[in-house]
């Protein structure tokens, strides 16, 4: 009870007493009588007032237990809900964890699958070859043969590492793709570079092994960064013979058609010189890539006088060009800045053409800031090169989570190479 409350009824018990006594004391009870009714109305009142405050105390107790059963009932009621909410989410989490993990072990059995027939192939069109010419051979020097068996064993122990240049926008310099190259190790781990290695493997029929096996690690960092939630390219080579493989293309596309959402991701990637002189499979089959979405460009550009419809038609997006090739084509003509092939047109007017048919260029192999001044006059809106980035090896971690199982790709690469 307020304070106020209880000062009022105290004062009320005492006037009530002092009124009872004051009535006894008025009947000829005497002083005693009155006196003894003054203390045991003041005692019956005290109790009377303990009794009434007790209920009172009872009372609000009763209605805080009820309000905490109510609370109670509440709270039991949201962790029931929340109970099954968790079990929602962890059946839902497992139930994704289930499935991604049905996908990876399907798309690594397509990948198996796929390298098996392209061994198959690799090993058969071996054979033929030396069917056909048995003393092949014989014209090959020591030092030749040496190099051919350090290529085949480290194909054999699948000793071919992915390297990744970037490719940045002009003038940021923010990586906006990579491009990957291939890379052979001997058996003392000493690198091997292409320059170093392709007058063996070509005669061979081994660059399209090499080829192939990039495509691949190519498609499996794509699909990690995609997992990562990276909007990177991937500029990945192709041959003419990866494309004309009449075994091995059809597997290849029913692996990419199964991964369409990689296609804004990875950009095929052929020399000029291997563009001119593709067949009517060729076009075919990259045909068939663009209809899935993927891009194509084209390196080692050295005519600048292109058939940008052509280009358009085939779905090509992008055309790298030589630094210095290209400042070594620049001249003055009646006080314009033109290209030699293409006198016509004004320097700074060639990156517009390109963009009329969808063609952007990337400046490659720059290696120096003074290029950099020289090209930025012309509008370039990419560059590549040392000078942005050499290029690094994908760890090793990174590869043995993104490729085909170590085991599986050297025990097929040894078969297709007679190891």
């Amino acid at each position: 009870m307020k304070r106020l409350t209880q000062f009022f009824l105290g004062g009320f018990y005492v006037t009530l007493s002092l009124c009872l006594a004051l009535a006894i004391w008025r009947s000829g009870g005497g002083w005693a009588a009155g006196l003894s009714a003054l203390v045991g109305g003041l005692a019956a009142m005290g109790v009377l007032h303990l009794l009434v405050r007790r209920g009172f105390d009872f009372s609000a107790i009763r209605g805080e237990l009820g309000n905490i059963r109510e609370a109670n009932l509440i709270l039991a009621q949201q962790m029931e809900k929340i109970d099954a909410r968790l079990t929602e989410v962890v059946e839902t989490v497992t139930d994704d964890a289930l499935r991604r993990s049905e996908e990876l072990s399907s798309e690594v059995h397509l990948l198996e699958d796929t390298v098996q027939r392209m061994a198959e192939q690799m090993e058969a069109q071996l054979h033929s070859r030396v069917a056909a010419a048995p003393g092949h051979t014989f014209g090959r020097g020591p030092q030749s043969e040496a190099l051919l068996d350090t290529v085949k064993a480290a194909l054999a122990d699948n000793r071919v590492d992915l390297y990744l240049q970037p490719v940045v926008s002009l003038p940021q310099r923010r990586t906006v793709f990579y491009e990957s190259f291939s890379r052979l190790r001997d058996d003392t781990g000493r690198v091997m570079m292409p320059a170093e290695y392709l007058s063996v493997a070509e005669p061979e029929g081994l660059v399209a092994a090499i080829d192939n096996l990039l495509l691949f690690r190519c498609v499996q960092i794509v699909r990690r960064l995609a997992k990562q939630d990276r909007k990177v390219g991937i500029f990945c080579n192709i041959s003419l013979a990866s494309l004309a493989d009449e075994s091995f293309f059809p597997q290849f596309l029913e692996f990419l058609s199964a991964n369409k959402d990689m296609a804004g991701a990875l950009i095929f990637e052929l020399g000029q010189s291997a563009f001119d002189r593709r067949g009517s499979v060729e076009a075919r089959n990259m045909a068939r890539l663009a209809d899935l979405g993927f891009r194509f460009s084209l390196d080692k550009v050295n005519d600048l006088d292109l058939d940008f419809q052509d280009l358009s038609r085939a779905d090509v997006k992008f055309i790298k060009v030589g630094a210095q090739m290209l400042l070594d084509q620049l001249e003055e003509s009646d006080g314009r800045l033109v290209i030699k092939s293409l006198p016509d047109l004004h320097a700074s007017d060639f990156s517009r053409l390109t963009r009329r048919y969808g063609v952007e260029v990337i400046i490659e192999k720059v290696e120096s800031e003074r290029q950099i001044v020289d090209l930025l006059e012309l509008e370039i809106a990419f560059g590549q090169g040392h000078l942005f980035g050499e290029p690094r090896a994908i760890r090793d971690a990174i590869l043995a989570e993104s490729e085909p199982p170590a085991d599986f790709m050297r025990s097929s690469m040894r078969k297709a190479i007679g190891y």
